[in-house]
């Protein structure tokens, strides 16, 4: 087990999305030249992948229904990986025409929260998802799978190990999943959890890609990206100002703020290859889209030496 104190210049991917889950929390429709603006911005922070955004009915997700116009619209910058949500075959359809490079599905490891987030239980998910996997490998595209409520549901309770992991050995068996990412959506998990999980993964299938998927809801973010991190892990999404959310979990916050994880690793001695100045900038633009402030106490705060004059 590595020292998670002492990075030591370890690499840490670090995927944004907040163009995706961030934006379509928010009660505003953010511009779609202006969500084209901010997915360049971050494609020359260094980020590894942007969910860019995700290709669902604009009756459920008004705020995205320009996810055409998005994903064809933005500059694709070599690297960066760009990914897009899709729930079912109609939705791979058009992120495969639009061109993006990953198709990112979703189901949820709580029957409750699949039936109220997908409208259907986890069997009929799954199937719909194996189908939608078909269609993007006949098309080169990667798939990864979001499972939701990994770390607990908001409606059950805990979710039980042994069926994390059922679900996993599916994606990673009958599905052909590129990816895996373990998604604490409603900000339920704890570090010693999040350790243990990691670690039963990679005994698994260490050869999958696996992604930690943390939000903030009750102040533990930032511990559980380290514990997952002491535990082997090297990918992680998070969402510029810490924005986003969950409509089924009541005081539900957004994910781990991108700019204050890039912030923390740095002084850690982790290397993300993430510019931290551009990305303050354009987290500095997210209030006048949104119309509010963010979490982010990078933001607020600024970085660890940013000094000020002492007050006469």
């Amino acid at each position: 087990m590595t020292n998670v104190w002492h990075g030591g210049g370890r690499r840490i991917r670090i995927n944004e999305v907040g163009t995706r889950d961030g934006f379509q929390a928010e009660a505003v429709f953010v511009p779609t030249q202006e969500k084209i603006a901010m997915v360049n911005a971050l494609s020359h922070s260094g980020v590894a992948k942007i969910e860019v955004t995700a290709f669902v009915s604009p009756k459920m997700i008004p705020s995205l229904r320009d996810a055409e116009a998005v994903m064809q619209g933005i500059e694709r910058v070599p690297g960066v990986v760009y990914s897009a949500l899709v729930p079912n075959l109609r939705g791979a359809e058009r992120a495969i025409a639009c061109g993006a490079d990953e198709l990112n599905l979703v189901m949820s490891a709580s029957e409750s929260h699949n039936r109220a987030n997908l409208r259907m239980g986890r069997e009929q998910s799954f199937d719909a998802l194996c189908d939608v996997a078909s269609a993007a490998r006949q098309e080169g595209k990667s798939v990864n799978v979001s499972l939701s409520c990994t770390f607990g549901c908001p409606i059950e309770g805990d979710v039980p190990a042994r069926e994390v992991f059922d679900l996993c050995e599916r994606f990673a068996a009958r599905m052909g999943a590129d990816g895996i990412t373990l998604c604490d959506t409603t900000g339920m998990a704890y570090p010693s959890q999040v350790v243990a999980l990691v670690h039963g993964f990679r005994e698994r299938w260490p050869d999958i890609r696996l992604t930690l998927h943390f939000h903030n809801t009750r102040g533990m973010g930032l511990a559980n990206v380290l514990a997952a991190i002491d535990a082997g892990a090297d990918n992680f999404d998070a969402s510029l100002g810490g924005i986003g959310g969950c409509p089924y979990a009541p005081g539900a916050t957004g994910n781990v703020c991108t700019e204050e994880v890039v912030h923390a690793l740095a002084l850690m001695g982790y290397d993300t290859g993430v510019d931290l100045a551009r990305l303050i900038d354009a987290s500095n633009r997210l209030p006048a889209l949104i119309g509010h402030d963010t979490p982010s106490q990078i933001v607020k705060a600024g970085c660890r030496l940013d000094l000020h004059p002492l007050a006469a």
